[in-house]
């Protein structure tokens, strides 16, 4: 008998973990996996399913399904018109070899389930009655009792034969696959009962743990009122993106049709056989797209959005008898709850169209093509792993699909036998820690409110229409996300369980993120559809995308060509070719709303594209800290304790991992012996982002302390010409803070690209006293530089060309420009023009320029600038009263009306503005 859920649970010790073996492991009992146990079993195999709730009722497929989408049946369809089918569907980026396994197979794998008892419809000559609902080919195959199909599958599991070959463990739920010498060696999970820790050993691993379908939040709130069956939470994703394996596709999302406000789908491939189809609101068909694919999504988006929405699945036309049909199959099988659902709204078929939706975000291989790579035989990229059913990347396989390369990888995986060498200890020490981190703050956040706030994110954020912004915000909020998931709470197994869940629901969000972040171009309709890159872009993006850990622990993608077809399709021609490898995925700035230096203008059309990667090979060889365990960087630690000289430093400065030599810039700078300012100058030209990055940050903090030696200045010039903005920015800032800079050399980089090294090269001009450049610079496209200008006159000596360089920014367009020459005026002084200017700019919409003005008026004659300063006393802003009030004091010493306007500045409701009255007075 199961232990109760809610029976709370000690941590247990690593040591005491139970530890299984087999030939073949499976984790996932649904279609997949159960297919995937009873190949590999007939095959002679010993074989351990491992499923975290119960295999009698487990997966997609325990609710029954009321019928098959793909079955290409002799003499009703051709294998190479389905594959063709799926590659249209797809938009061409498909691997032909694998969806040609399931509709060269498929028919077999219909008669191997009939022989197990599974019914499909036939007609009256025995025939299978395939139904077309799609313009061409002829795939559908209902199943009117298809809601007993789990039921048969489990029966085969339990015969005699398969009994001795195949161990089923329900309620264990693993959380990672084990991996040793490049290859998958088992699995580490917890009982979901008992709270106990679990290892296995194994000769292979097939993941078949389904669709990730709590991805994104339903309209309706509710956590696991999902589309997909919400058990199915990215488990397998996750796993096997921590093993190594590549997953691709990430960006192709499911999003598919469902009835408003009930997680189910309204069936349209059940009722288009009886006559049923998708209307608008005016009875009119307007679907398009021959498939269900991204494009029929798009199309059925954009009638929903449009006047003629909303979209019905059309029924009360059809016959009494067509009408019972469906009722019996729509709700004792794919839904035994859709008929209540009506009834309690007090809908009938014969009287009411079905208003339909669209569903929350999801990844699913079987429905769309967001999964893990596989090969025709269900390999994974890591020797000995395989992927079935809605978790591998087979474009539309669906159901028949699924029990096929469960089929191909039982076949495959039996081969092996169980891994003889020690299991993992970092990896099962980290699965534990993952497994019971919330039994250390039981009175956390509960994972319920944890996974909203997450699976909000989702639908805020990664929800297409996509963006270049919200995926980057996306980002953000996944990083913040790991410190709410690392301090859940939780008290008992089943709380654990729902834990782990989370963590996978948090990979596969990234993922999704990341992946849609790094195809720039639209595809696949509403799967794939970003805003700012609207246009399909068959040059650059006719290719798979991977990603993958890399080593250090960052996601890595691959752009992978399209392989040459075995079916030819109009419109389409890959060639293959080599892999072009992009690294990491940078988000976008988002930390404003447009640039900080722009003035707001009219929107335009989105242009140029974003730079998403890190074209340097070498950031791999970096983890997030910089450190790790080579014995190069153990040298380094020991180094630093004896206080090295930099010769002894400079191999590791040159050292072929950016790891290295980013850590050798970290001894340099912490030991800081003779020559660390050349050298330090010479890093800056690495060439890997970090080291440099690492070497700029070091250079300022040392720049107190550095000589100002004339190769640290050779080195900072030449530094001036690399193409990192970070870099030219940094080296101006040592040079002007060692004065080891002229007007000449800080003048040349106001014509630089980058708005911060212009920043830089102004401040740099100020300490030159370099007015005839900071005049040009005056006019500079950017405002925060121009604001910088205004801000620097202050500090420039006062002369005509200070005064005729203010005079323009006074009247700027930007108003943080015009408020920081005004605030200059009142220390390099007020002219009789420039303060009658001031005096009107008292009525600026922008408090800044009011401030600004009341500033400079301190400088004014007492006969212009006190009226004025008076009246400004009654400004609605704070701080334009303040401002008022310190020039007021400027001139209290001469002017009586000056020390009148202070009085009544005293009962001013701000504390600021009556203290400094109150002062001067």
């Amino acid at each position: 008998m199961d232990t109760p859920v809610d029976t709370p649970v000690e941590i247990p010790a690593l040591a005491d973990a139970e530890e299984l073996s087999c030939d073949v492991l499976v984790i996932g009992g649904g279609t997949a996996g159960t297919m995937a146990a009873l190949t590999a079993a007939e095959h002679g195999a010993d074989v351990l399913l491992l499923e975290k709730a119960h295999v009698r009722h487990s997966g997609a497929l325990a609710m029954g399904m009321d019928g098959v989408n793909n079955a290409v049946i002799p003499g009703r369809a051709e294998p190479d018109d389905y594959v063709a089918e799926i590659t249209r569907a797809n938009d061409g980026i498909v691997d032909q070899s694998t969806v040609r396994q399931t509709a060269t197979r498929g028919f077999a794998m219909v008669r191997r389930l009939e022989s197990y008892g599974v019914k499909f419809e036939k007609d009256e000559h025995g025939e299978y009655a395939v139904r077309q609902v799609h313009r061409s080919g002829s795939y559908v195959l209902p199943m009117p009792e298809g809601k007993d199909v789990k039921k048969v599958l489990y029966r085969q599991l339990r015969r005699r034969e398969m009994r001795e070959r195949i161990r089923i463990e329900n309620r264990v739920m693993p959380v990672r696959v084990l991996t040793a010498q490049g290859r998958a060696v088992g699995a580490a999970g917890f009982n979901t009962r008992t709270g106990r820790f679990v290892s296995v050993r194994a000769g292979a691993v097939i993941l078949a743990t389904g669709a990730c379908g709590r991805l994104g939040l339903p309209a309706s709130g509710y956590l696991y009122g999902t589309y997909e069956n919400p058990t199915n939470a990215g488990d397998g994703y996750a796993m096997a993106y921590h093993a190594g394996a590549e997953l691709t596709g990430i960006e192709c999302f499911q999003i598919n049709p469902l009835i408003k406000d009930y997680n189910g789908p309204a069936c349209a491939y059940v009722a288009n056989p009886f006559g049923g189809y998708q209307v608008n609101r005016h009875g009119e068909r307007f679907v398009d797209s021959d498939y269900w694919s991204g494009q029929m999504m798009a199309e059925f988006a954009a009638e929903i959005a449009s006047d003629r929405g909303p979209v019905y699945l059309k029924l009360s036309h059809l016959p009494e008898e067509s009408i019972s049909a469906l009722e019996s199959i729509l709700h004792t099988t794919e839904r035994p709850t859709r008929g209540t659902f009506h009834a309690g709204r007090g809908h009938d078929y014969r009287t009411h169209d079905i208003e339909m939706h669209i569903s929350e975000i999801g990844l699913c291989g079987g429905h769309s093509a967001s999964g893990v790579r596989v090969d025709a035989h269900a390999r994974t990229t890591v020797p000995r792993l395989y992927a079935a059913g809605d978790l591998a990347c087979v474009p539309h396989n669906y159901m028949i699909g699924a029990f096929v390369f469960g089929d191909l990888a039982g076949a495959d995986a039996s081969q092996y036998k169980p891994y003889e060498g020690e299991l993992p200890q970092d990896q099962l020490r980290d699965a534990h820690k993952l497994v019971y981190r919330p039994l250390h703050h039981p009175d956390g956040p509960p994972q319920s409110q944890v996974e909203y706030k997450l699976r909000r994110f989702v639908n805020d954020y990664v929800a297409p229409p996509k963006s270049g912004a919200r995926l980057s915000l996306a980002l953000e909020a996944f990083e913040r996300m790991r410190a709410d998931i690392a301090e859940m709470g939780a008290r008992t197994p089943h709380e654990l369980m729902r834990c782990a869940e989370v963590t996978f629901i948090r990979d596969c969000a990234e993922m999704a993120a990341r992946a849609s972040l790094a195809r720039t171009e639209s595809r696949w309709g509403l799967y794939h559809d970003r805003t700012d890159h609207p246009a399909r872009d068959d040059d650059s993006w006719f290719h798979h995308l991977d990603l993958h850990k890399s080593p250090s622990g960052s996601m890595e993608f691959t752009a992978r060509p399209v392989a040459p077809y075995l079916v030819p399709v109009p419109d389409f021609a890959p060639t293959g070719g080599a892999s072009r490898h992009l690294g990491e995925v940078h988000p976008e700035s988002v930390a404003t709303a447009g640039a900080r230096d722009a003035a707001p203008v009219a929107s335009a059309p989105p242009s140029g594209t974003v730079p998403v990667t890190d074209p340097d090979p070498d950031r791999r060889g970096l983890d997030h800290t910089g450190a790790g365990t080579s014995p190069r960087l153990l040298e380094l630690l020991a180094l630093t304790e004896q206080e090295p000289e930099l010769t002894a430093l400079l191999p590791y400065l040159g050292d072929p991992s950016p790891a290295v030599r980013r850590s050798a810039v970290d001894v340099l700078t912490e030991t800081v012996p003779p020559g660390t300012g050349p050298a330090l100058a010479a890093a800056l030209r690495d060439p890997h982002g970090d080291v440099r990055a690492t070497a700029a940050a070091s250079l300022r903090e040392l720049v107190e302390t550095l000589p100002a030696e004339p190769d640290l200045r050779e080195g900072l010039a030449a530094a001036l010409t690399e193409d990192d903005p970070v870099v030219r920015a940094a080296a101006l800032d040592v040079l002007r803070a060692l004065r080891l800079g002229d007007g000449e050399l800080f003048a040349d980089a106001l014509a630089d690209p980058e708005t911060a090294v212009r920043v830089e090269a102004v401040r740099a001009l100020v300490s030159v006293d370099a007015a005839e450049p900071l005049s040009r610079a005056a006019a500079d496209p950017s405002r925060e530089v121009r604001v910088t200008v205004a801000k620097a006159l202050a500090n420039v000596t006062p002369g005509k060309l200070v005064a005729d360089t203010l005079d323009p920014l006074t009247t700027d367009p930007d108003a943080l420009v015009r408020a920081a020459a005004f605030a200059t005026l009142a220390v390099t002084g007020c002219s009789a023009s420039l303060a009658a200017r001031a005096v009107a700019a008292q009525a600026d919409p922008a408090w800044q320029v009011r401030s600004g003005a009341a500033t400079a008026l301190s400088a004014a004659e007492a006969r212009v600038a006190v009226p004025a300063l008076a009246r400004a006393l009654e400004d609605p802003n704070a701080d334009v009263r303040k401002a008022t009030v310190l020039a007021l004091v400027r001139h209290s010493a001469i002017d009586e009306d000056a020390r009148a306007a202070l009085a009544t500045a005293t009962a001013d409701s701000d504390a600021d503005v009556r203290a400094y009255a109150s002062r001067a007075l």
